[in-house]
């Protein structure tokens, strides 16, 4: 009896461990998927402000064109693009457009005193806080999530039921990482 329930019990046990890794490895993706919405939600924030920022700006600098220009078409890559990669790559494209629009508003000190204008900043600075935070959430999730899918053995029940790793949201050029300087 006993070499008959021996068996049975490590086919038991071998399936609720597959059982317990696939439901771990769906939290783990969940969460990622949960996690990029968030950088969705605060991005969609930021392209919201944005328009409006540069119309308070190009009323008091009516001949900075290109930048205007710059940060329109830098907003409108970051809304187009899909993969995180492209959306990393173009989130630092317009971080750094509206670097040079802050650098522009510098020259109108009527501008740095309009209520409008500081409202805009300020909102656009908490955007960028959350942003900041939710990016950091997402690569969080991301390295749990690769870290279980790459280590035994719950990567046998990842290589069975294909699961595959995530991109980290990371900017690539060490010079997009430094933080534009923008002086009030």
């Amino acid at each position: 009896m006993i070499m008959l329930l021996l068996p049975l019990a490590v086919v038991l046990l071998a399936g609720l461990y597959f059982i317990g890794g696939y439901n771990s490895l769906v939290n783990f993706r969940n969460q990622i998927k949960n996690a990029w919405a968030q950088i969705n939600v605060q991005l969609k924030r930021r392209h919201d402000l944005i328009p409006n920022l540069v119309e308070t700006v190009k009323g008091y600098a009516k001949h900075e064109r290109e930048v205007f220009e710059n940060v329109t078409s830098a907003r409108s890559r970051a809304m187009g693009a899909s993969t995180v990669g492209e959306k990393a790559q173009a989130e630092t494209g317009l971080s750094a457009a509206i670097g040079r629009l802050f650098a522009v508003a510098e020259n109108y000190p009527e501008l740095k005193a309009n209520q409008n204008f500081l409202g805009l900043q300020e909102e656009l600075s908490a955007t960028e806080n959350r942003i900041a935070f939710a990016r950091q959430n997402y690569n969080d999730q991301v390295l749990f999530y690769n870290n279980k899918i790459q280590m035994f053995p719950s990567n046998l029940v990842a290589a069975w039921f294909k699961f595959l790793k995530e991109e980290f949201f990371e900017v690539e050029d060490k010079a997009q990482r430094e933080v534009p300087k923008v002086s009030f």
